[in-house]
């Protein structure tokens, strides 16, 4: 359909020519058969991609609010909100780039990064380049390192569903409900965001599905001067990866997807984030072991059993009396779920944990407290969960029944308690979002797509490894690396030259191993001398974590 009514007949019809040839000329764009097959989508992102392709990217200085010094360079990629209406309503998307370090002969493309989330911002990976990463020097002598706001992300028509400074606004109530009443009120305040989502960001909430982020990743690729896709996904940014390699197989030159999404259908969203409640408990786990083992270090108990009861402790003592006034069990798990998710947490919350114990509760406030006065920060993060809300709601019809979101959760709260109640009311608003919810695609591909590098930890909380075994299964040729005994999310921001290696060699030869590769563990985190145990300042600075390095976490 065309909206524009000045384009006249005449022109309805050259444009009718134009989409006929391109959807000759480039098959690769159409989908495969059973899956997302609807011509006006799939014939779309192809007129999309080729006014992309004719227009390329006005490379500029970034804006100085952005944060991003030269020589990082900022554009503008323009893509259709409805891809069903290429000639309706567009959306601008940032992008951004550092040029590769290398001669001409050896530079091979740009590689597109995405860190997952749903939510997260890629502008922050061309500063691998300009910061000299150590893992990635190889890398960018090959290809321009480019970033992009995902649609609804940052500078890209950014979505919000509540102010800024009342998402942000603590203490919030504890997650883990001691009464039906605490139910209630917890469901009251999901309804609530998923009214405020449709109020404040009506219009793109039918639009914020991961394959209308994967055309738009394609546009992206085309508007490069691209023939062919470079990508490096992490988190949600693997099924991103999935999915875009099933709609465009043939447009794949290297693909990494790390820290994998399990892309079945029955997984998209609810049960995903069910098992990442049982993985982060075996997570959480490992780090209080961890801890135990270090008590000397921390004196949080010398047993699993006796830092879970401290963490216990630390709950119903900042339930009764929030720390600071506003650090109470939600602030807090916030804060303690770091340790799960990355090892590079590991020190720094330990470190802020033990102060605590040891009666100095200002590291733990220093550490969670909002600060009111960022507005800028707030909205980012209000416009990141905004994004991640929007997108898993709209990628998958949710239960609507709250009998079954409450016996799912009870039953699981029992043996899997640290975040369960948190996630399942992240999560709730998609039971009565009020727009259109769709089905997901069936991520898959068996001819046109080259070898696909997965890289997955055995124990990462966040997408646990059953995921990287299934999307290994569903593409055809890929190759699998494990990482044994070791579980931080985002494996190839590691230093760990069994994975550091492959990667290297893939990117820049499109070499994989025979068969897939079973690596053993990076280094586990040292703990710090006793007595800078109970100071963040005095953390060694490679146990915090460089934020760039890291995927978008929710």
């Amino acid at each position: 359909m065309i909206r524009n009514a000045a384009l006249g007949s005449a022109a309805t019809l050259i444009t009718g020519a134009l989409a006929a040839g391109l959807l000759l000329a480039t098959p690769a764009a159409a989908a495969p058969a059973g899956q997302d097959s609807r011509l006006p989508e799939a014939l779309g992102v192809q007129l999309a991609a080729a006014r992309a392709a004719a227009t390329g990217i006005e490379w500029k200085d970034c804006p100085a609010d952005w944060g991003f010094a030269a020589p990082i360079q900022c554009g503008w990629v323009k893509v259709p909100l409805d891809y069903s209406k290429p000639f309706g309503k567009t959306i601008d998307l940032a992008v951004d780039r550092a040029v590769s370090t290398g001669t001409k002969e050896e530079r091979q493309g740009a590689l597109v990064y995405n860190p997952g989330g749903p939510g997260g911002s890629g502008m922050r990976f061309p500063r691998r380049i300009t910061t000299k990463s150590p893992l990635w020097v190889n890398t960018a002598k090959a290809y321009d390192f480019v970033g992009f706001d995902p649609r609804g992300v940052g500078h890209s028509a950014p979505i919000s569903c509540i102010d800024p400074q009342e998402f942000v606004k603590a203490p919030k109530a504890d997650p883990v409900p001691s009464s039906e009443a605490d139910k209630r009120a917890q469901r009251k305040l999901a309804a609530e965001y998923a009214d405020g989502c449709k109020e404040r960001s009506g219009e793109m909430l039918p639009h914020m599905t991961t394959p209308n982020t994967a055309r738009d990743l394609d546009v992206i690729r085309a508007a490069l001067g691209e023939k062919k896709l470079n990508y490096l996904g992490v988190s949600y940014g693997t099924y991103l990866g999935g999915v875009y390699a099933t709609l465009f197989p043939t447009h794949v030159r290297r693909m990494i997807v790390d820290s994998v999404v399990n892309p079945d259908t029955d997984n998209i969203w609810y049960e995903a984030n069910l098992g990442q409640d049982v993985a982060f408990q075996m997570r959480w786990n490992d780090w209080q072991d961890w801890v135990a083992k270090n008590d000397g270090v921390f004196h949080l108990g010398d047993t699993r059993a006796k830092v879970e009861a401290k963490w216990q402790e630390l709950r119903a003592k900042a339930k009764a009396n929030p720390l600071g006034g506003v650090v109470g069990p939600n602030e807090l798990i916030g804060f303690f779920q770091g340790a799960p998710y990355y090892d590079s947490s590991w020190v720094p919350v330990a470190q802020a944990f033990s102060a605590w114990a040891a009666g100095d509760e200002k590291p733990l406030i220093e550490a969670i407290a909002p600060d009111m006065s960022d507005t800028k920060g707030n909205a980012a993060s209000e416009n990141s969960n905004a994004v991640y809300t929007a997108v898993e709601c709209a990628d998958a019809k949710w239960p609507t029944s709250w009998a079954k979101w409450d016996r799912d959760n009870t039953k699981l709260n029992e043996k899997y308690p640290f975040l369960t109640w948190s996630n399942a009311w992240m999560n709730l608003p998609c039971a009565t979002w009020k727009s259109k919810q769709s089905n997901p695609i069936e991520v898959g591909a068996k001819r046109g797509l080259p070898p696909v590098l997965i890289v997955q930890s055995e124990r990462d909380a966040a997408t646990p490894y059953e995921g990287g075994v299934e999307m290994h299964r569903r593409l055809a040729g890929s190759r699998l690396i494990t990482e044994q005994n070791a579980g931080s999310h985002g494996v190839t921001s590691l230093v760990n030259p069994c994975i550091n290696t492959r990667v290297d060699d893939y990117l820049l030869t499109g070499k994989v191993d025979a068969k897939d590769v079973k690596c053993g563990p990076h280094a586990t985190p040292v703990a710090p001398a006793p007595a800078a145990a109970r100071s963040l300042e005095k953390a060694p600075a490679s146990a915090l974590p460089a934020l760039e390095e890291l995927p978008a976490v929710r």
